[in-house]
């Protein structure tokens, strides 16, 4: 997509339809409208591609502004009906949004009995703070993508983790709890620490919470999305600490199997393969058997 705007305007998504309609394209299907693919040459389990480009197209605005970005949507989302939708050039998307308050007395639970709580997200960071605050969690305990300032302003460069381009994506997240809290630095970020330097407690409900929630080393909350490595990895629950929960709004019916003995990990080159079971072993087809009834 071309357009003549420099970092800090505006894209005419208002009155260019088409330059809207390749935005949701690219951020929905991580392809151009012509059925391309928008992204290449990446880790599928370090980067979400889409993630990272929302957060490159920030480029050109100070922290303080965008702040000002997601406060607006925040409120008008909040406060929008459900089942509300927008406008985004010739397609209809969701436009309402709420907190589960099953998750806002989990993390003040978690909160009131001394519990570290923090959130890792892909989102751009400085939206992921906006949206915690209410949650009573700081903007230190916030982890979302960064990308690079040049002085005030955000460019389009992917801050590092680990010695490379990385988001807090499935093991970029791994990377990120490391270095942040727990103070690992260079490439062994990226590998799983012992027992008493990860998280006692994960919560996730997709792919890009695979590996930040299998190194919860007590309990392993997972909202069942139909994503099918983090499903099969629960339904599996090789140690008995996996707990699944249906949506709180609007929860999925039953899906067919997980397909985990042929397609339950996601591999770096963007392939399938057998999930594996610490032994080696593969993990067997699952059934969906927490689901809407």
């Amino acid at each position: 997509m071309r357009h003549a705007d420099p970092p800090g305007e505006p894209l005419p998504t208002g009155t260019n339809t088409g330059c809207a309609d390749e935005l949701v394209s690219i951020a929905s299907d991580r392809q151009i409208r012509t059925g391309a693919a928008a992204f290449a040459g990446y880790n599928h389990r370090r980067i979400n591609p889409s993630a990272a480009w929302g957060s490159q197209l920030l480029a050109g605005w100070t922290e303080a502004d965008i702040t000002g970005f997601a406060a607006a949507a925040r409120r008008e989302n909040l406060e929008a009906p459900e089942g509300a939708e927008q406008q985004v050039g010739s397609t209809r998307q969701v436009g309402w949004v709420r907190y589960y308050n099953q998750m806002r007395d989990l993390v003040a639970t978690l909160q009131a009995n001394g519990f570290d709580v923090r959130i890792a997200s892909a989102s751009p960071e400085p939206v992921v703070r906006v949206w915690a605050a209410d949650l009573g969690i700081a903007a230190d305990h916030v982890m979302g993508t960064r990308t690079e300032h040049d002085g005030d302003v955000l460019t389009s460069r992917l801050a590092s983790c680990g010695g490379e381009p990385s988001i807090p994506f499935n093991e970029g997240k791994r990377c990120r709890i490391n270095e942040q809290v727990f103070g690992i630095q260079g490439p062994s970020a990226f590998d799983q620490s012992a027992e008493p330097r990860r998280q006692v407690f994960g919560a996730g409900d997709s792919d890009g919470d695979v590996t930040f929630t299998a190194d919860a080393t007590a309990l392993r909350l997972v909202i069942n999305r139909n994503q099918i490595e983090l499903m099969c990895r629960a339904y599996a629950n090789s140690d008995g600490q996996w707990l699944v929960n249906p949506m709180f709004t609007n929860p999925l019916g039953a899906r067919p199997p997980y397909p985990c003995a042929t397609q339950g990990f996601d591999t770096p080159d963007g392939g399938r393969a057998p999930l594996l079971r610490p032994d080696g072993s593969v993990v067997p087809d699952q059934p969906d058997r927490v689901h809407a009834g």
